[in-house]
Parts: structure tokens; sequence; C-alpha cells
């Protein structure tokens, strides 16, 4: 396989949703993962790992889901709009990630299975969309406030999602921080219960000495051996249910 890939903006769904894609340019066929952005915005670091799937085999794909909210403003002014409104509403975004799985899987190289994956906010977002979206795996990287409301004075919206897990439609990978606080070592285990109880595929890891954001490169939370453990274990997880 070459590792040539091509990364551009491109513009998804009748709504023409910005959103940035990277794939293969070998005929494939590739899967496809769906890339949703933290809170802090469609950004740069998010955009090398839509390049960083591409270079391992999978064409994704990043909605900018902060596009109708602030069209054309910079990642840290788009965040702080949205972040003054409270973030963006959970149906909104499951939309937009079903349009996003549908872009890839339209792909003249696509396989037909479509994963998810987000940190933080987008992390909370991969486990919602993956009760309602037709999903083959999903991904949460350190996702905060699935079982617990933000706390009082955040400003945020988010709304608690455990009610929806028993809807979980594909397995599950989860990979958290032991110096967490949001979510904390004691929601993930409650985390993990709520989806045993429910029969759901849910496999999950911690890391000792990480706390939030330790795949965040350009962040005083980076730590290496976890992030470099962290990716290992997305790749195997996506390969074995997405077929790589």
């Amino acid at each position: 396989m070459s590792d040539a890939i091509r990364a551009e903006t491109v513009f998804i769904g009748e709504e023409k949703i910005e959103a940035y894609q990277a794939r293969p340019l070998d005929p494939g066929p590739f899967p496809g993962v769906v890339v949703i952005h933290h809170l802090p915005g469609y950004d740069a670091a998010t955009k090398e790992m839509v390049r960083k799937f591409a270079a391992n085999g999978f064409s994704a794909i990043c909605p900018n889901l902060f596009w109708r909210e602030a069209p054309n403003a910079s990642p840290d002014d788009a965040s702080a709009f949205v972040r003054g409104q409270g973030g963006i509403a959970d149906e909104q975004i499951i939309r937009d990630v079903a349009t996003a799985a549908a872009a890839l899987r339209a792909l003249d190289n696509a396989n037909g299975k479509v994963g998810v994956i987000g940190h933080c906010s987008g992390g909370r977002q991969s486990l919602l969309v993956s009760t309602t979206v037709d999903l083959d795996a999903a991904v949460d990287c350190y996702g905060a406030f699935a079982l617990e409301p933000p706390p009082t004075g955040s400003g945020l919206n988010a709304v608690p999602i455990k009610d929806r897990l028993p809807d979980v439609r594909c397995p599950v990978l989860g990979l958290f921080g032991d110096d967490d606080k949001y979510p904390a070592p004691e929601e993930v285990a409650r985390l993990a219960s709520l989806m045993a109880e429910h029969g759901k595929s849910f496999e999950h890891h911690s890391y000792e000495g990480a706390g939030h954001g330790f795949f965040a490169v350009d962040r005083p939370s980076y730590r290496p051996q976890s992030a470099v453990d962290g990716w290992q274990r997305v790749f195997a997880f996506f390969g074995k249910h997405l077929g790589a």
C-alpha cells in the first residue's frame, strides 16, 4: 500500500457542512472514521488526528460542529462563542455525525464500515452518537459529563446520557486518565458497570499519572507514554471492528 493521502476541506450533506477530510489514495477498500473535535474547536490538532488516520489506512473526516454558530471564525473565537451559548445541542451533533458517516460510506474506496472517535466533549459525543447512528465501533477518549451534569457555573448545557446507554449499537472503547476529574475514575467505573448491565461491549483502560487531555500533543497535559499506548489500542480496536 502506498502512503499517499489527500487532505482537504470538503462540504458534506444537503446543508454543505464544512468538514476536514483525509483519505488514502490507493483503491482500497478502506474503512472510515468520523473524528469529533473537542470543545476548543475545529483546530489544527484535531486535523492532525484526521491525517494520522489516513496515514494508517482509514478515510477520516471531522465535521466542523460550530460552522452554523460561528462561520469563518477562528477555532478560538468559535469555541468562545459556542461556550457562551452553553454548547451544541445533542440532536444537532447526532445529525452532523450521521452526515459525516454517510459521506465516508459514499467514497469510491470505502469498505462500508465506519467508526467514530472523540476526545473530551467529543468523547461524550462519540458515546452519544453510538446510541442512535449506524456505526460499527466507537471510541470515547475521556468524555466528560456522560453520567453527571457539568459543575454549576461551567456554563455548559451538556445533559447526562446514561438513559441512552441501553441503545448503544456498537462496540465501544474507552480511554481515560486516573488523574482526571471529568470524568473521575469513579464515574468511569460506573459507566463500565452500566454498560455491562445493559449487555454492551465496553473495553476500557485508564492510565496512571494521566489526566484530562493526555492525547493533546500541544498541551501541558500531554503524556507521551499513555498517548502512544492509547493510539495502539485505538488502531487495534478499529482494525478489529472496521476491517482495516
